[in-house]
Parts: structure tokens; sequence; C-alpha cells
């Protein structure tokens, strides 16, 4: 697997960002995450946005963080969001998203941000398992969902 940093309106994350909203609304029925993100969100030293190509130059899986600090959305200063996790399906269970998350993890920690926060929900169980088994643990909710009984906040000291 080939992670590229990529900015986050290039047409391949554009392309993938498409691919998980439409799953977000097949598992939620709600149109998709509704979360404004924009591009400068995810350029260092505030953020990234990672692909992974595979070996056919496909895009297969994508992933960011942005800069969050003290809000009244219930971010703590030197918190770094994850956004945007996503395999395609036909690739899962390889172990990709778990390298994904360490490349963003990682990245994070060098732009001297200290915690990764992220959102999921119920209907994203692979999701709760791939963060769980991978140190995070649950925390006080934030961010656009924090008030919908589906939304799941979890937590890693960097």
């Amino acid at each position: 697997m080939d992670i590229r940093r990529v900015p986050f309106d290039h047409p391949d994350a554009v392309k993938l960002n498409d691919e998980v909203q439409a799953e977000y609304h097949e598992r939620y029925g709600d149109g998709g995450d509704a979360t404004v993100l924009d591009p400068s969100d995810f350029q260092p030293p505030g953020g990234v946005y990672l692909i992974a190509y595979d070996e056919t130059d496909r895009p297969v899986a994508t992933g960011g963080w942005r800069r969050q600090d003290k809000n009244a959305e219930g971010n703590e200063d030197g918190d770094a969001e994850l956004k945007r996790m996503y395999v395609i399906k036909d690739v899962r269970g390889r172990g990709l998203a778990r390298r994904m998350l360490a490349a963003l993890e990682e990245d994070a920690r060098a732009a001297g941000r200290v915690r990764m926060v992220l959102e999921t929900g119920t209907e994203q169980p692979e999701a709760i398992a791939l963060y769980t088994s991978s140190g995070y643990e649950p925390c006080a909710k934030f961010g656009y969902y924090r008030f919908y009984e589906s939304s799941r906040c979890f937590a890693k000291a960097l």
C-alpha cells in the first residue's frame, strides 16, 4: 500500500468521500455525514488527508485528521479529530484501515497534537472494533453528532 498526502478536494479524495457518504446513508438513512469540512481543515500543519493506493494505483483507503482545540462542541486543546476513515469494500479485512490509522496518528503526533478523537456510530460496529482494539477508549461526546443517541466518541492519547 502506497500512502500519499493529498488535498481533501483531490479527485480521488472526492471519489472516496462520495463512496463513504453513500455508505453512511445506507447505514443510517440520513444522507451521509453532515459535519462541515473544508479542504483547508486538512492542510499541514493543522491536519492532513491521506489516500492509500494499491499496486495498480487504484485509491483504496482514505482518512484524515484536523486540528481541534477547546470549543463549544466539546473538543479539548491539543485534539486531532479523525475524519473520513474509509476502505473500499473489495479490499476490507486486509489491515488497510489499521495501517491508515497508524499513519494518521503518527502524523498528528509529529504535528504536536496530544490526543486523537473520533466520532462514529452504532451502525458501524467494524469501526468501533477497530478503534477499541487500537487503544481508543470512550470519551465525552463532541462534534456535530454529540446529541445523537447513535453517536459514539472515542479518544486516544498520542
